[in-house]
């Protein structure tokens, strides 16, 4: 009976008639145009600067491979700073993914804040707040490190409030049919179903750190970007090659280790 039913259902459906699609396709193509002109891109300018694209990569041959050994200590600086970050961001998600998720916190007053403040920190430009914090805090890993970590506040709160949201309602019912208080509730019925995916949110945000971390010091803010500023303010390409050369390794090295690590947890 179920699957005639289905059958039923599936042959009310009506399909989109064709102008409806020819139309929704016109305005995608006419918005794109109108964009492309609005943003002056032209492709006459993307082939005439498309060979400048081999003189560049000429000038960058033979990368400097004796600067590796320049570079190692910023690279681990670096990575010791998306480190750091992950963990100060993913520890301090914790209570706003809590005051965020709706089936945990009723009060309108105490959720809309929470998530306009975190759309707030998702919506400022990251290399923007950066630079802010370098004129605050001065040059150095230490804004670089506060940078790193509001990032990654953003990205693990929202993720986990999405993820406390789809959790099984029946055990937060069933401890408050028994009179469990809201902590007891969160500690024992949120906190199990969501740990995994938590956990390999952290991980995830610690990746885009490490490439985050890399161009931070762009505007001063520490790591091995600094060098890449150097290094092409004086028209030095052979050592941005070995630089890139060696942050690709490191950053495939990492993406495939919490790779393993997510897909263990989950």
């Amino acid at each position: 009976m179920s699957q005639t039913k289905l059958k039923t259902d599936l042959q009310h459906l009506k399909k989109p008639s064709r102008s409806k699609t020819y139309f929704t396709l016109l305005l995608f193509v006419v918005l794109m145009i109108v964009s492309a002109i609005s943003v002056d891109f032209s492709f006459q300018k993307l082939f005439e600067g498309f060979p400048n694209m081999f003189n560049l990569v000429d000038k960058m041959s033979p990368p400097n491979w004796s600067y590796f050994s320049y570079i190692t200590e910023p690279m681990l600086e670096t990575i010791r700073m998306a480190v750091v970050g992950a963990t100060f961001g993913s520890i301090l998600s914790i209570p706003f993914a809590i005051l965020s998720a709706r089936n945990v916190t009723k009060s309108k007053w105490v959720l809309l804040p929470t998530r306009f403040l975190m759309n707030i920190n998702r919506a400022f430009p990251d290399l923007l707040m950066a630079a802010l914090l370098v004129a605050v805090f001065g040059l150095g890993t230490t804004a670089g490190i506060i940078a790193l970590s509001l990032f990654s506040l953003g990205i693990v709160s929202k993720l986990t409030y999405e993820s406390i949201e789809a959790i099984d309602p029946g055990p937060l019912e069933a401890m408050t049919a028994v009179g469990a208080n809201k902590l007891e509730i969160i500690y024992y019925g949120v906190v199990p179903q969501i740990m995994p995916q938590y956990l390999s949110y952290c991980i995830y945000v610690f990746e885009i750190n490490i490439r985050f971390a890399a161009i931070l010091g762009l505007v001063g803010a520490g790591g091995i970007g600094q060098f890449y500023d150097t290094n092409l303010s004086l028209f030095n390409y052979p050592n941005v090659s070995a630089m890139i050369i060696y942050t690709l390794a490191v950053v495939l090295v990492i993406d495939f280790i919490s790779g393993r690590l997510r897909r263990s947890l989950i």
